[in-house]
Formats: C-alpha cells, structure tokens, sequence
C-alpha cells in the first residue's frame, strides 16, 4: 500500500510538472539534527545526527506562489541504542508542495509538506553482545514512509535556507533481545527528526 502511495504521489509531480511555468534544477544538502535551534548550538557536534546531499527539483505551477519540489538524497546518520552506535545509510526521496509569499523583489519566504520515502541502502542488521552475555540484534526496515513538514526563505531565487520536521509513519526497526529469557522488544515508536538545509538552484 505504501509503495502504491508512492507511485501515485510521483506520478501526481509528474504530472503537475508537465503543466509547469518554471522547472530549476539544484543540488541540496544539509544536516539532520537531534534538537532545533535557532542559534549556534544547532550545530554542536553532539547535536549532530547525521547529513544529506543530493539533486533536487523545482516547480512552479500556474497558480502564483504554488509549487512543488521533488529530491533525492543519500542520507546518512548515526544513532545510539543499548551503548551502540548504528549507522544508517538511506535513499530519501521527499516530494513537497510549497507555498511562497514576497519579501520583495529579491526575496521569498515558503513553506511546504508532503511525503517522503526511504530506502535502505546500508547494513541491516547489527549484532553485539553486551555485558549480560546477551545476544542483541536490531534489524533496519528495508523502507520507510514519513511526512515532511518545513519551512525557509528563497533569495534572489537560487540559494534556499530551510529546515524541516519529519514524521515518521510505522516502526523503522525491529529489535530483539535474546538470551537466558530469550526476551523480545518491538520498537513501535513513531521516529521524528529535523533537518536543516542549504540548496542552490541554477
């Protein structure tokens, strides 16, 4: 059903694309980060959870001030669980509409949402042995679906800051515990991140 999803959603750019008045094409990049901030310390490296980079569309469509942006990215963060660090490498793949308003002539304040996909393209499966002499196993999904939520400015229409909040929809991993008790623990908690970004649209 997700991978449906999916498909209707890219063919909806798609389609939304061809009806386009403007398309740029840009790379974009940026961090994924523990805790939102608006100052310096977003950038602490223990707030650091990992980054991304990558191509990224844009379209503007025939209604002023609407659009929509299609990326791809190779993202890759790190996260701890149990006193081990896991690092995850994925293909996300977020498709957003957006919505812009004027500061003037040379700048632009937007904001968007929309879908995302991931696609695991690292290890998935880690495996250790912690101080009990229990056998820890904590396997990555092979894909994922979440909801983007951001915000940021445009100036002179090429260079784009913004930041954005993701939802994750559905478990990500299962984890599981096996020893002496042979105990089993699911991790169904809804994963959400902030991303901070940079993008340069030619």
């Amino acid at each position: 059903m997700k991978r449906f999803f999916s498909l209707v959603v890219l063919f909806s750019a798609m389609t939304m694309a061809v009806q386009a008045q403007s398309i740029k094409f840009g790379i974009k990049g940026g961090l994924d980060v523990t805790n939102m901030s608006f100052d310096e310390k977003v950038f602490d490296t223990s707030n650091k959870a990992g980054w991304f980079i990558g191509p990224s569309l844009k379209v503007g469509l025939p209604i002023v001030g609407l659009g929509v942006d299609i990326s791809a990215f190779y993202d890759q963060k790190k996260s701890e669980l149990n006193n081990e660090t896991i690092t995850q490498k994925s293909i996300l793949v977020p498709v957003n509409a957006r919505f812009g308003f004027g500061l003037g002539s040379k700048a632009s304040i937007y904001l968007a949402a929309g879908p995302q996909v991931s696609f695991n393209v690292g290890d998935d499966e880690f495996k250790w042995t912690d101080k009990s002499n229990l056998e820890n196993t904590f396997q990555l999904k092979k894909s994922a679906f979440s909801i983007n939520l951001g915000a940021g400015v445009s100036v002179m229409d090429h260079l784009e800051i913004g930041f954005a909040y993701n939802i994750g929809l559905g478990k990500t991993a299962d984890a599981s515990v096996k020893g002496a008790v042979n105990d089993i623990i699911k991790d169904d908690t809804a994963p959400k991140s902030w991303q901070i970004s940079a993008a340069y649209y030619f």
